[in-house]
């Protein structure tokens, strides 16, 4: 099996389906919008904010990683901010060949200056629609309600979806801390989603277990699952997500450092794909968990064994899962295909021009 550098992934083309933006600021970037807005930062260079927004390996759970989100948002409360944020966020995924990502937060966290929640989302689709004409990346926003949260917020922002569907919207999810805030209470915003004819996916199986995401499937309607690592503890629903080709939206470095999976050995994304799961590979947080989709790719390959025809075959998997129109995945996938099937690592491309 060729050894594959961070270069040769970095080349192949990808997607990033389970990004936050709020996980997802350049540090520069917050202690500059910080010091125009005059917000105050547990530190003033990116080497003494680093450790307050991103974690490492001695992260000791989920509550613990979700810290990081009250600095990035302290600076996230204006147009311009959400503006410059995702276009960042879309040309830093460009950069690596990302060439379609879909862009999740939750407009409701970003009302601190009373911001409304509809400029909240055109911002971010302003940013968006910049980076797509500066580069060949095509983009999307999922819409989050938020665990925590009471439903009746939940409810609004699904109707905040419904306005902006075919208008750069593509999905809704239900994000934050799973234990103790079942799914099932947001049931009527998924109703009001499906409804309307939206995708919809849901954080589920990460920090708390497979009934999670049986909540998820069967009482919300979702299409895809973010995560979903503890689905491993329950072999009739994984078989029947497996059945269904419900896609699997995985996050190893961010399970690591929140703990879902001891260490990277045990995570349960080398036997889904062995099972013949759809399994997406993504970044979750690039600032937060210290990442890009290159290097998530690295770490199946140099981690758990993935060669370079498996690393292909879960990109492929990521074209198909994503929230695009049939056409537009289409086109996109017979590119994507074309282009895989002659990529040569510089590995090997080295060795020939030796021989």
């Amino acid at each position: 099996m060729p050894r594959l550098s961070l270069e040769d992934l970095q080349r192949l083309p990808k997607t990033d389906l389970h990004v936050h933006l709020d996980g997802s600021l350049r540090l520069e970037t917050i202690l500059d919008l910080a010091e125009k807005q005059k917000v105050k930062l547990p530190g003033d260079s990116p080497d003494t904010l680093r450790p307050f927004v991103q974690m490492g390996e001695d992260c000791k759970s989920l509550v613990e990683y979700l810290k990081a989100f009250e600095v990035t948002l302290s600076v996230m409360q204006t147009y311009d901010a959400l503006y410059r944020t995702a276009f960042e966020l879309a040309e830093d995924a460009a950069k690596e060949n990302v060439r379609y990502i879909e862009v999740r937060y939750s407009p409701i966290l970003h009302q601190q200056k009373g911001m409304p929640l509809h400029h909240i989302v055109q911002a971010v689709l302003d940013g968006l629609r910049e980076a797509r004409k500066r580069y060949s990346i095509h983009t999307g926003v999922i819409i989050c309600g938020m665990r925590h949260i009471n439903p009746e917020t939940s409810l609004k922002l699904a109707d905040l979806t419904v306005a902006f569907k075919n208008k750069g919207v593509v999905g809704f999810d239900l994000a934050g801390a799973e234990e103790d805030f079942p799914a099932k209470r947001h049931k009527d915003a998924f109703s009001r989603v499906l409804a309307n004819n939206i995708n919809c996916t849901l954080h589920a199986g990460e920090a708390f277990g497979p009934e999670s995401v049986h909540q998820a499937i069967h009482q919300c309607g979702a299409h895809r699952i973010g995560h979903g690592v503890r689905l491993i503890e329950d072999g009739d629903l994984l078989n029947y997500v497996n059945d269904h080709r419900i896609p699997l939206e995985m996050c190893p470095s961010s399970n690591l450092q929140t703990k879902v999976v001891k260490k990277m050995s045990d995570h349960p994304i080398r036997l889904f794909y062995d099972l013949g799961l759809r399994v997406t590979v993504n970044t979750d947080n690039r600032l937060v968990t210290g990442t890009t989709v290159s290097r998530e790719l690295k770490v199946l390959h140099d981690e758990l064994s993935f060669t370079l025809e498996e690393i292909q075959d879960i990109i492929i998997m990521g074209f198909k899962s994503a929230f695009l129109s049939y056409g537009v995945k289409r086109a996109l996938l017979a590119d994507v295909v074309h282009e895989l099937k002659n990529f040569k690592p510089h590995s090997l491309e080295s060795k020939k021009e030796h021989l």
